[in-house]
């Protein structure tokens, strides 16, 4: 019966029925109240993300017929961000290596902002954004502040008008209030009617819907922001085969959405794949807040589609699903099916409604992967599994990483997310010399 209810809930919340009614929904009001189509920008200064996507806003705002409504946010709060000193840290490196590739500007230097210039530019950010109705001017001045605090600058940042520090609060506030009524944690982040979009990655998306909308101001279909995917375009030429190293969790939809790219990667560039499994977050004592689990949810919906991928018939196995699964994948890893039973495992809780909490489930999710009742059955009364995602987890955290799905080809930096696996094709293009081929 759990399964079942399971089942149905997460189906409705990610139906394209569903998601459609709460588009057209939105789409009727506005037109039945005549007002212009608005996109909600919230920017947080301290988030490097924020700076990418402040840059890209102008383009898109000349893209289409929107009306572009920025708000100022603080950060999100410990709840969603568990680990923040390392999500800094990886945000600052991310953003340099993801500007680099789009060809926008941001560089780490090593450290965040500190407090007193994080303020003035909060400061700054108020003014504009409260002072300048028209948004280009109001993105103008945005950029100065958000360019002056990511590149130290203390007098840039004084010279800018600044509002005072009742309206910085006030502001703040009031960013914090809308952002959370409308279902969000999160800077750089956008809200088109009834939906979330984050970042630079989710901008083509929101585009891809503007357009369905009639919303485009041309035919050029070309993303403001070509994120790079993964092409499996190259063949590797010096025969080294590099590590592939994965640090993956039973329970997150998006190493599910990663899983089918890894094993191409893997095959495509002759890497040896090393499957390392964590427990998840939430086993692990950390929490995470409604709304975040419903963006996930919703976000690794759209990217499934994208993909090709089935999901949204969901029997979450947090607890003791994820443990018994954990247990036949370690012994599935040294019988070299391992990756098989990954997929299987991921396919089958979250796409094909299983419930691998039950005898019946968990043996259906085997025997896809080639494992038998006896093997899975061996591998229930073993639990030298826990020690091993223990030293994953060790190891994922000296990387600098917190959460999965999250890579590292040989001595390469690591990377972490799906939405970075183009990455990891280019440190195995490298690893191996490969050619462009196709």
């Amino acid at each position: 019966m759990r399964a079942v209810v399971a089942r149905t809930i997460a189906s409705l919340l990610t139906s394209p029925r569903t998601r459609d009614a709460r588009r057209n929904l939105a789409e009727l009001r506005r037109r039945l109240g005549g007002g212009p189509a608005i996109v909600h920008y919230f920017h947080q200064s301290d988030d490097p993300y924020s700076h990418l996507l402040l840059q890209a806003l102008p383009a898109f705002a000349q893209s289409y017929d929107v009306r572009l409504q920025p708000h100022l946010v603080p950060p999100p709060t410990d709840a969603a961000a568990p680990d923040r000193a390392r999500l800094e840290a990886w945000s600052r490196r991310d953003a340099g290596s993801l500007a680099a590739a789009i060809g926008l500007e941001f560089s780490d230097t090593g450290r965040q902002p500190d407090a007193a210039l994080t303020h003035a530019a909060n400061r700054a950010l108020a003014a504009a954004f409260r002072a300048n109705s028209n948004f280009d001017s109001a993105v103008l001045a945005a950029t100065a502040a958000s360019r002056a605090l990511w590149g130290g600058d203390t007098a840039a940042l004084t010279a800018l008008p600044a509002a005072s520090e009742a309206e910085l609060a006030a502001t703040l506030d009031a960013g914090a209030a809308l952002r959370a009524k409308l279902g969000h944690y999160l800077g750089a982040t956008l809200f088109f009617e009834s939906e979330w979009y984050w970042g630079v990655d989710r901008l083509w998306l929101l585009e891809q819907r503007l357009r369905e909308a009639g919303l485009a101001r041309s035919r050029d279909e070309r993303p403001v922001v070509p994120v790079p995917r993964v092409e499996c375009r190259h063949r590797p030429t010096n025969g080294h085969r590099p590590e592939l190293h994965f640090f993956c969790s039973l329970r997150s939809p998006y190493t599910y959405l990663a899983v089918a790219r890894v094993l191409r990667l893997a095959d495509r560039y002759g890497a040896e794949l090393r499957l390392r499994f964590v427990l998840p977050m939430v086993m692990r004592g950390l929490p995470v807040p409604r709304d975040k689990r419903l963006y996930i949810l919703r976000d690794a919906k759209r990217e499934a589609e994208t993909l090709g991928l089935p999901f949204g018939r969901i029997v979450d196995p947090v607890g003791q699903p994820t443990e018994r699964g954990l247990a036949v994948l370690h012994r599935a890893v040294a019988a070299g099916r391992g990756p098989e039973f990954l997929e299987s495992f991921m396919r089958g809780v979250w796409a094909d409604g299983l419930d691998a909490g039950s005898d019946g489930g968990l043996g259906t999710i085997a025997t896809r992967a080639g494992l038998d009742a006896a093997f899975v059955k061996a591998a229930l009364e073993d639990s030298s599994w826990r020690a091993v995602a223990q030293a994953n987890r060790e190891e994922m955290l000296a990387l600098g990483l917190w959460g999965v799905p999250s890579f590292r080809v040989d001595a390469h930096p690591a990377r972490w997310g799906q939405d970075r696996l183009w990455q990891i094709e280019r440190d195995l293009i490298a690893a191996t010399e490969a050619e462009r081929v196709s």
